[in-house]
């Protein structure tokens, strides 16, 4: 068995979370997928997998050696694919990654037409509250929120104008002091979300921005986990507009200090600069571009409604 085949299961096994998951998806026995591993790790000495009778778990080494194994399958994907022209038909696993909401009811929709559409390619979906290292983590394209730093991804502006907004119950808000600059957060339940600031929060831009600190009073670590705490009465929470346009319509919470927010937030779909010449990479782009867009102008006109 060569290399490349052995960090190809290698990585499968990481993917599917298990040895057997790994052979259910290879089509190979768990035995073989064991042995290849095990060859593998006997090759570099180093032990790459903690196993378990049910899971497996990266080592240190084996972390390393995933990110590495990641760039140099993705590198002969499309050294194959390139070499077949433009004519090549988009076909194999295409990654994707979203943060949740975003990508359960923006992105995903959009996915299932593009697979309709182009029956030689399988998706594999990540939602997660984090940004991704693309690259290391294997992702074709990511759909990010935010303005992105100086980077070798490249980037395709899909949405702007997203507001962070700072919501609480109507209840909440009739029984604790009234909030009427940004410093008056300080005294009040905060549920933080850990990628929106844990302990403090940015208000304004430029010359006349600030920041509040606070001592939160509950941490979550999602989206609606924050927002069912805030319709609960938990205390104030800070979420993109779209993320409450529903509860703030229903009269379930209500946004406050809307006159120092911060600058709204773009929008864009990410994918580092080798993979756009794969046809799969690059043909999502180009399907999912137009349809992103129409999808958050119309979320950001429902934002300027609340």
């Amino acid at each position: 068995m060569d290399r490349i085949d052995l960090m190809n299961i290698f990585i499968t096994a990481v993917d599917e979370g298990s040895l057997v998951g790994a052979a259910r998806r290879l089509r190979r026995s768990p035995t073989a997928i064991s042995r290849a591993i095990a060859s593998l790790e006997g090759h570099l000495g180093v032990e790459l997998l903690h196993r378990t009778t049910r899971s497996i778990r990266l080592s240190e080494a084996g972390q390393r050696y995933a990110a590495s194994c990641r760039r140099i399958l993705a590198e002969l994907e499309e050294a194959d694919l390139l070499a077949g022209g433009e004519r090549s038909a988009p076909r194999g696993m295409l990654t994707l990654s979203a943060p949740p909401i975003s990508g359960e009811e923006v992105l995903r929709p959009i996915l299932d037409e593009f697979l309709g559409a182009y029956p030689l390619v399988s998706a594999r979906l990540m939602l997660v509250d984090r940004s991704v290292n693309l690259v290391d983590e294997g992702v074709d394209v990511a759909l990010r929120v935010g303005q992105l730093p100086d980077s070798s991804l490249v980037a395709t502006r899909v949405g702007e104008g997203v507001r962070r907004v700072i919501v609480a119950s109507p209840r909440y808000l009739s029984e604790h002091p009234p909030i009427e600059e940004p410093a008056d957060i300080a005294g009040h339940q905060i549920v933080s979300l850990t990628h929106f600031g844990i302990e403090a929060w940015g208000f304004g831009s430029g010359p006349a921005a600030r920041t509040v600190h606070f001592t939160p009073r509950l941490v979550a670590n999602t989206v609606r986990a924050a927002v069912g705490s805030a319709v609960g009465g938990r205390g104030l929470t800070r979420v993109y507009s779209y993320h409450v346009a529903r509860e703030v319509k229903e009269g379930l919470l209500t946004i406050v200090l809307a006159e120092a927010e911060p600058e709204p937030q773009p929008v864009h779909l990410l994918a580092p600069g080798g993979r756009m010449a794969v046809p799969k990479v690059r043909a999502f782009v180009d399907f999912a571009t137009p349809r992103l867009r129409a999808a958050f102008a119309r979320l950001a006109i429902d934002a300027r409604e609340l």
